[in-house]
């Protein structure tokens, strides 16, 4: 259980505001020595921003902050750092061409110390690393080591600086199953220690099992505190979207039909740990198949292939028999639609409004594929009226049409991208375009909140029902056993034979994403 003794970190009444957005409104919380407190919310919600204030990246408006008893000055990174406050961001920081002790000795040591101590940081580091059962081999690079192994490096970092609160964003999100567990008894290892952990995920499953007391934000408002005893995770997503939730409806596919698009021992050229070797995978309309695996294992290469922008070296790639063209506007012309894993560098030109945004993939093509576009020249109602349908059916706020999409939350930029690639254009007369006949949809629903995605998961179903052919990407097991109909494993470019979902276990998907079985 948790300590009662006097909290290691009290945040009083902090307000942030940005213009007239209020991103944290009189937020309080504390923080007991050796517990876990799990920081939920919505997408937009505040939790970032509180962190940053925390870390001292933001300085609040209002409010104050104490660290073990004592004020913490505003706006000073090193002033948290040396406070003892550690963060572990979602995406690692490390350095792939130098050692472990490198990488953590990285501006740890003063620019105007005139020699390395390595030989005192090697035990320093040595000893936190046995004390916290973090195992890993300073002189390791860290290029070779597993995500697992480049999360433990980015802990040790923050331990070996002194860090007695640590905060851990999204920690799991790029773990196998097995390498969650380990992290799961490191934390626990670390609260029996005394170490005080902030954890903050949407796995509403993993915030029950490893925390002892939830908060919850909405609307930049502390809406709900709790202990993670006896609360449920759909009293936890109904905190965070203020209603409750309902779960995509899962229904397995009953109308599979014929092949949409046939991959044939396919490899693609050497681009480091991004591509395929002797790839095969058949996309049948009506049904999902889903491809897990740790990211970087070729998955990029697999939906770029299928998007137009890659070339296969060998094998062969067809669509309703016909060899697949590598280029973006004849597959949108051929109903493929695309739901790109970085939805701000690929998936929206964000300086652009929403509206330049619904349309811009079908500027090229055959004429009912955008009838807002005639002779060069675009036809802004036509296209602008297209945005609203796609905003108003696929629910996205945040602005009208002429909104600049980076705007947009991560959600509603989803939803605009998700609107985009399924909801087909209709041309004056009402003729409707052709429903997208494959979807490729990698990490459709990546650092979205329950609420969004639930939402996209279900517009996968429905499109699989309406006679897509869907191929899922996801690091997210729980999204590749509750969506896939058949289900595949991608490491180190391979992929294993699509099976049905009943057919796999966690455990085997697990082992089969770290490379141990194929």
């Amino acid at each position: 259980m948790a300590s009662t003794n006097a909290p290691v970190l009290k945040l009083s009444g902090i307000t942030k505001r940005f213009g007239k957005l209020v991103a944290n409104d009189a937020i309080s919380l504390t923080l007991a020595r050796g517990e876990v407190l799990a920081l939920l919310g919505e997408n937009g919600a505040g939790k970032s921003t509180l962190m940053s204030i925390l870390f001292g990246h933001y300085v609040a408006d209002e409010g104050s902050i104490e660290v073990f008893g004592q004020p913490l000055p505003p706006g000073q990174p090193r002033a948290a750092l040396a406070a003892g406050i550690g963060m572990v961001h979602q995406h690692f920081t490390l350095a792939d061409n130098l050692t472990v002790l490198d990488n953590v000795l990285l501006g740890s040591e003063p620019l105007w110390q005139p020699f390395s101590r390595r030989s005192d940081a090697r035990a320093k580091l040595l000893a936190v690393s046995q004390q916290f059962g973090l195992p890993v081999s300073p002189d390791a690079k860290v290029g070779s080591l597993s995500v697992g192994e480049r999360q433990r490096v980015e802990i040790l970092k923050a331990l070996y600086r002194g860090a007695r609160i640590l905060i851990l964003d999204e920690p799991t999100a790029v773990l196998t199953p097995q390498e969650s567990e380990a992290l799961f008894d490191t934390l626990a290892q670390m609260v029996a220690q005394g170490l005080s952990i902030i954890f903050i995920s949407h796995k509403l499953g993993e915030v029950l099992r490893v925390s002892h007391r939830v908060a919850v934000l909405r609307q930049g408002k502390l809406v709900a505190e709790a202990p993670a005893q006896g609360t449920t995770q759909g009293l936890l997503a109904q905190w965070m979207v203020g209603h409750a939730i309902e779960a995509a409806e899962r229904r397995p596919a009953k109308n599979v039909g014929e092949p949409i698009c046939t991959l044939t021992n396919v490899s693609t050229g050497p681009t480091g740990r991004d591509q395929l070797n002797d790839v095969s995978l058949t996309l049948r309309a009506g049904e999902i198949v889903a491809v897990a695996g740790v990211s970087g294992n070729g998955q990029v290469a697999l939906a770029d292939l299928l998007c137009g922008v890659r070339n296969a070296t060998t094998g062969q790639v067809t669509l309703r028999g016909a060899p697949l063209q590598a280029r973006p506007a004849w597959l949108v012309s051929q109903g493929v639609a695309r739901i790109p894993e970085d939805r701000h560098a690929v998936g929206v030109v964000g300086d652009l409004p929403v509206w330049e945004n619904a349309v811009s993939e079908r500027l090229r093509g055959p004429w009912f594929a955008h009838p807002w576009f005639r002779a060069f020249w675009v036809k802004r109602r036509a296209a602008r009226q297209h945005a609203r349908r796609v905003a108003e059916t696929f629910d996205v706020r945040g602005g009208g049409p002429d909104t600049p999409a980076r705007s947009l939350s991560g959600g509603n930029m989803q939803k605009l991208i998700l609107g985009r690639a399924l909801m087909p254009p209709k041309d004056a007369a009402g003729y409707t375009a052709p429903a997208p006949q494959l979807i490729v949809a990698h990490q459709p629903t990546w650092g979205l909140d329950i609420g969004a995605v639930m939402f996209v998961q279900q517009q996968l179903i429905n499109a699989r029902d309406a006679g897509a052919a869907v191929l899922l990407i996801s690091d997210d097991l729980d999204e590749v056993l509750a969506l896939g109909d058949r289900v595949a494993v991608m490491h180190d470019g391979q992929l294993s034979e699509a099976r049905r979902a009943e057919d796999w276990t966690r455990e085997a998907i697990g082992l089969a994403m770290a490379g141990a079985a194929h």
